[in-house]
């Protein structure tokens, strides 16, 4: 199986969810990102519960 089918695999749920659940994996996705560049350490639970509070309401 070649590397492009195995990321195609992994992407499938995302590029098939709905664009509610794309847009809170996108943010997600971004503060882990930003988390990253900073070396932060702390927990990121909380933001990750106000991004997906946020998208319910």
């Amino acid at each position: 199986m070649s590397q492009e089918a195995n990321i195609d695999d992994v992407q499938e749920p995302i590029n098939s969810a709905p664009p509610e659940v794309r847009q809170i994996i996108e943010r997600v996705w971004q503060l882990e990102k930003s988390r990253l560049d900073k070396k932060s350490l702390g927990h990121i639970n909380d933001d990750i519960l106000a991004i997906v509070k946020e998208a319910v309401r």
